[in-house]
């Protein structure tokens, strides 16, 4: 009698903790696939933004200037919470210095490589294990375009890492240049 009553309640919690549904609060809506106004700093799609960060209607400072260093472009574009101690999320940093070494050593440190989003680019991604903040990061790099994403503050629940490269498929062929491309001869900065 005793061991029919332990093997019930055994089968009772197995199924009880397999119909456990999932948090209702986060939002698992995937990333679009295809870039759409309203946009931060000129390029970045707000909606993606407000799904990976889970800040709705964040404080944007930054923009980018596709125009310096010959073409490649400069620019930094970072999202806040607007409450509390206005912590940044996200961090989106492109700079004309990128090395195709830097992804490689990345890599061959643990990062996961990432598919050419841009014909002729190299890249990576990883999620913060340490991270009490589900930090998540990516790099493009392209000729010496390097695009970088920082997501500082990840929703928890959400696969971060898969996020980060989805923002990158949203921004990388905006962001990265025709100048950037292996071949292109750059032209000196005015």
């Amino acid at each position: 009698m005793r061991v029919a009553t332990v093997v019930a309640l055994l089968c009772a919690l197995a199924l009880s903790s397999g119909c456990r549904q999932e948090d209702p609060k986060i939002d698992r809506t995937p990333l679009p696939t295809v870039a759409a106004a309203p946009y931060i700093c000129g390029y970045i799609p707000l909606r993606a933004v407000e799904l990976i960060t889970g800040v709705r209607d964040p404080l944007v400072r930054g923009n980018f200037d596709l125009t310096t260093a010959g073409g490649l472009g400069d620019g930094r574009c970072a999202a806040y919470q607007r409450d509390g101690e206005r912590l940044r999320v996200l961090h989106i940093v492109l700079i004309p210095s990128g090395t195709q070494e830097r992804v490689e050593k990345q890599i061959k440190d643990g990062a996961r490589p990432m598919s050419e989003i841009v014909p002729g680019s190299v890249g990576y991604y990883f999620k913060d294990r340490g991270s009490r903040r589900n930090a998540a990061y990516a790099m493009l790099v392209r000729g010496e375009a390097e695009l970088i994403i920082e997501l500082e503050t990840g929703v928890e629940g959400r696969d971060n890492a898969a996020d980060v490269v989805a923002l990158m498929k949203l921004i990388a062929p905006k962001l990265i240049t025709d100048a950037s491309a292996p071949g292109a001869t750059m032209s000196p900065s005015p």
